[in-house]
């Protein structure tokens, strides 16, 4: 009975325990899920109702999974109960083996294949086994915030890239070339864009490839958007365009399916694996001490991959995603003060405040105090780690009824905003 009562005391009952955040984490921050979130929380705790445009989640927003993927599961989970190889399901695997074939992506087997619980646990474990103390790698302004802080808190340093909003927010090829030094280990590229939108071209993607094989960087490709892709274009996956460079593509099921929570990604090794053989050596490594991802998730991979895909009943004229990606263009396009580059994937809009319009000097606080005038939650350009404070993240998934009014709302609100 006493060894019990001790376990279950309070920590605060054992002053001698000085229990504090490990330093690693001092220099990583997470802004895209920080102190303006935290504050909606805070409101809606208290019972007040936000509209949340910062989440990429399309269930809140009334998408469903298509139907034959949660009938698989139903008849699928009872072979969940165990866990899997470290690298997933066979049968997931070749699937996405498949899926690669049809992208392009050469030599890939069924051993170069990866899933996870997510994409982001993928990122994560990458990290890890790359990088060492003072190591650097190249990743987007703005970026998905998940690649810096992942490469921050496994020891290196992420060295940020400028996209260039005057040129559809394309990677601004001259400043790779500009900060590549001899600690530069990888270059990150997020296509299509989030938060941006912005889908890159084959030339640029060759330009990309040709600057990683001339140095011998590893690519890592966040590609979770390929097949939310609008107005006819196409997507093309780097590691096709790149077969004698080591290339690390990542995607998954989680925004074209409708199925985030369900967390199921992979990532596909691919291009000159042999240089990589001691990398691939410490990923191995890192998979098999988490054993697996979720097995229910990797059974319906299969059906997944190979069957309709209603999605892109989404992204032509006339579905929910594409016409609401319309709505918000032509609403932001009313607003004074605020321009945008139109995305051609994915369902973000990145756009561009006139500061000096309106007196802002803080995007933070700016979006801080929308949320609490407007009860509207938006995400600053600080949270993708873009250094200017003239920039915000809209996510245009509810119904266009709804971001129109919001729309409405931003505009009043900045009718009588100044911070100074």
């Amino acid at each position: 009975m006493d060894n019990i009562n001790a376990q279950n005391r309070d920590i605060k009952s054992f002053p001698n325990r000085n229990i504090k955040k490990s330093s690693k984490l001092d220099n990583v921050l997470y802004d895209v899920r920080g102190p303006v979130v935290e504050e909606a929380m805070r409101m809606e705790n208290e019972g007040i109702k936000v509209l949340k445009l910062n989440i990429g989640n399309p269930a809140p927003f009334g998408f469903e999974a298509p139907e034959e993927v949660i009938l698989d599961m139903r008849t699928q989970i009872r072979n969940g109960q165990g866990y899997s190889d470290s690298k997933g399901l066979f049968s997931a695997r070749k699937a996405i083996m498949q899926y690669a074939q049809l992208k392009n992506i050469p030599d890939v087997t069924v051993n170069d294949i990866y899933t996870g619980n997510g994409v982001s646990e993928l990122i994560n474990l990458c990290m890890q086994a790359l990088l060492d103390s003072g190591d650097e790698i190249l990743i987007p302004s703005p970026d998905y915030p998940l690649w810096t802080a992942t490469a921050t808190l496994a020891g290196g340093k992420a060295v940020h890239y400028l996209c260039d909003e005057s040129s559809d927010w394309y990677p601004d090829i001259d400043d790779i070339r500009k900060k590549i030094t001899d600690k530069t280990k990888a270059i990150v590229i997020i296509n299509p864009n989030n938060p941006t939108g912005a889908l890159y071209s084959k030339d640029l993607l060759m330009q990309i490839a040709d600057i990683a094989r001339g140095y011998g960087l590893i690519i890592f490709s966040d590609e979770i958007y390929d097949r939310l892709v609008m107005d006819g274009e196409e997507h093309i996956s780097i590691a096709s365009l790149a077969p004698d460079v080591f290339c690390v593509t990542f995607s998954g099921l989680s925004k074209s399916h409708m199925i985030a929570g369900f967390r199921i990604g992979w990532m596909i090794l691919s291009g000159n694996k042999s240089a990589a053989k001691d990398y691939i050596d410490g990923i191995n490594m890192l998979s098999n001490m988490r054993l697996c991802s979720n097995v229910p998730a990797q059974s319906i991979v299969q059906t997944a991959l190979g069957g309709y895909q209603s999605v892109k009943n989404y992204i032509i004229p006339g579905g929910r995603i594409y016409e609401q990606r319309e709505c918000i263009c032509n609403a932001l396009s009313g607003i004074p003060g605020i321009s945008y580059v139109k995305p051609k994937a994915a369902f973000y809009v990145f756009p561009k405040i006139d500061t000096k319009k309106y007196r802002i000097n803080n995007d933070e606080q700016f979006a801080l105090d929308f949320l609490r005038k407007k009860r509207i939650l938006i995400v600053h350009g600080g949270g993708f780690n873009w250094q200017q404070p003239d920039h915000f993240r809209i996510v245009y998934l509810p119904r266009k009824e709804i971001l129109e009014s919001s729309m409405n709302q931003l505009a009043d609100f900045l009718s009588g905003y100044s911070q100074f």
